[in-house]
């Protein structure tokens, strides 16, 4: 498995998804020392050009990508990006990162149709803002239900304009748990990708999933994420050549997130390394039972038929 850098992002691609205003701002308060603009979203000295680093290593992952340079790539980006609308910036997340490389590869006239598919605990509410009237990107979001942000995510929420249906939320309950979320994959969010037909397929890879993340409460192993990985790479090889990005997002437990990570990167690079999870045991101990898997199985038929 190849590794590599990127440059920042540059003021071109910047300006696709967010204003003139909001960049000087942004880059005003960076070069004061730092601050906050936005909600949830501080940062220090030089946070302008962490951000810019950060939607440069997307860009240049999904460049890549959709040249056939690589058949798939991950980008470890920090700080995250799916939180962040056009002109404001929410929880820890500071410029835009997949949808500044999206917008950069269809000006390059590289893609046409993207699929963004967001594990994240938390509502992709930025992606879903920036492309909520645009047909030729579908962005789809896996979340626990009113986490944050409390007032997005709803499944009735499908787009607008030429836009509609190119939105699908998925919200789930706390403690869906590994099949929970592999059987949301299954019966919704993989059917949708397939039938939208895209030239390549975005991950906004959070790992706040986890059994351990203090931000959420939805009970996923490393093999959770090993194996939604799987299923979307095997979809992608089925529907755009392969040409799949994941793009790292949230994940705040410094004990766990790193297997979660790794089992992800691991089944996208087809790696033989392996780090098993040493949290494993102790979550499949809590997983849940019987009849909240009726119930779930109950909720996804009700999302599915929304």
């Amino acid at each position: 498995m190849a590794t590599s850098s990127a440059p920042p992002a540059t003021t071109e691609d910047l300006l696709r998804v967010h204003p003139q205003e909001f960049l000087n701002t942004f880059k005003d308060l960076s070069d004061a020392g730092g601050g906050e603009f936005g909600l949830r979203a501080p940062f220090g000295p030089g946070g302008f050009e962490m951000a810019a680093l950060s939607a440069g290593l997307a860009v240049a992952a999904i460049d890549k990508v959709a040249r056939a340079d690589l058949t798939n790539a991950y980008a470890l980006t920090r700080p995250p990006g799916h939180h962040c609308l056009p002109d404001w910036q929410n929880g820890f997340c500071l410029l835009a990162n997949i949808a500044i490389a999206v917008e950069a590869a269809r000006a390059n006239g590289l893609v046409g149709r993207v699929a963004v598919l967001d594990w994240d605990v938390h509502h992709g509410n930025g992606t879903e803002a920036i492309y909520y009237e645009d047909p030729d990107v579908m962005t789809i979001s896996l979340h626990q239900e009113r986490n944050y942000p409390l007032d997005t995510g709803g499944a009735a929420d499908t787009g607008r304009g030429a836009g509609e249906g190119a939105n699908l939320n998925i919200p789930l309950p706390p403690g869906t748990g590994h099949k929970g979320y592999l059987a949301a994959m299954e019966r919704i969010a993989l059917p949708a990708i397939r039938a939208f037909n895209p030239d390549l397929i975005v991950v906004a890879s959070g790992y706040d999933a986890s059994a351990f993340d203090p931000l959420g409460r939805m009970l996923a192993s490393a093999d959770t994420f090993s194996e939604m990985t799987r299923m979307t790479k095997s979809l992608a090889e089925d529907v755009c050549d392969g040409k799949l990005v994941l793009v790292h997002e949230g994940g705040y437990s410094d004990t766990h997130a790193p297997f979660c990570g790794h089992a992800a990167i691991s089944e996208l690079a087809g790696s033989r390394i392996t780090a098993p999870d040493p949290l494993g045991v102790a979550i499949a101990a809590r997983q849940p039972g019987a009849a909240f898997d009726a119930f779930l199985d109950q909720w996804l038929d009700d999302l599915a038929a929304t």
